[in-house]
């Protein structure tokens, strides 16, 4: 009776240890990586503000009356920065809300219009992992300014709205006839039963005059739900990694427990921490895209 209390203990007590470092692998692991993103984006979009001033340089040199809207970027390149002075953000945006892209910075809705034109750009951010760009958007109110800078200008807006709407709630994406910004993420902070919307409107004494959107990303009712909602990926990958886990983990607690030797904990350690960390990887992708 004895053995098998004691063997529920160090169960519990392993399974206790395993939930804590998935947390610390989301809370500190997944912003080291944002953080490479967000250097390499910032750098990119640096480049490429750069070759656009050249081009209004020359075009104005040329006396060019030819003003066409900027185009929007592939899929996983810098849209702008975006700054809130309030909460102290300043990250560069990419372009998309999969996965994949918001694990970078904050995503720009590809099927809303950039930045600083006609209508209702939206960009939505994690509030937990991968930086938490937006973990305190919650504190903006009426009158804060948000400031987001694309090839074609710095833009300015003032927040003139908050709410909190249920995932599938995509009203909040509808388009608009004058320049406006929408930022959404999930709510409260640690879950995503909700989303925080925050809206703003485009400050034109301080802004560049808004140009009309060019050719947007054809985006159905479903698939603006699914991005609001933040749809996760497949369990099936999360489930075997879960087990080959199990099986790393078992067979070294087994040898460990035969040949107790500090050698043997060392070999054992290096690929369960591998296989784990791929484990979390994939667990983590079950999450909303912008928890």
């Amino acid at each position: 009776m004895r053995r098998i209390i004691g063997g529920v203990g160090r169960a519990l007590v392993t399974i206790g240890i395993l939930i804590l470092l998935f947390v610390a692998y989301q809370l500190w692991g997944t912003g080291l990586y944002e953080a490479r993103q967000q250097s390499q984006l910032q750098s990119q979009f640096a480049k490429e503000l750069a070759k656009a001033k050249a081009k209004a340089a020359r075009d104005r040199a040329a006396a060019s009356t030819t003003t066409l809207p900027p185009v929007p970027p592939p899929v996983g390149d810098p849209v702008g920065i975006i700054q809130i002075p309030k909460i102290g953000l300043d990250r560069a945006v990419v372009q998309g809300i999969g996965v994949p892209d918001l694990r970078k910075g904050p995503g720009h809705y590809p099927a809303t219009p950039l930045p600083g034109q006609l209508g209702n750009s939206a960009i939505a951010g994690h509030r937990t992992t991968y930086g938490a760009p937006f973990n305190r958007i919650d504190e903006l109110v009426n009158g804060d300014p948000i400031i987001i800078t694309t090839i074609a200008g710095t833009f300015h807006y003032v927040v003139n709205d908050k709410l909190i709407v249920k995932p599938k709630e995509v009203f909040v994406l509808d388009p608009t006839a004058s320049a406006t910004l929408t930022l959404t993420t999930c709510n409260p902070k640690y879950s995503a039963s909700t989303r925080l919307v925050v809206k703003a409107v485009l400050d034109r004494t301080r802004s560049p005059k808004p140009q009309k959107p060019g050719p947007l990303a054809v985006a159905s009712r479903s698939s603006l739900d699914d991005a609001l909602s933040g749809k996760s990926e497949s369990r099936l990958p999360t489930l075997w990694w879960g087990l080959v886990a199990a099986l790393f983990g078992g067979l070294w607690w087994l040898i460990f427990h035969r040949y107790h030797r500090w050698t043997t904990w060392l070999i054992g350690v290096v690929p369960f921490a591998v296989v784990l960390f791929v484990f979390y990887y994939h667990l983590e992708r079950m999450l909303p895209s912008n928890y």
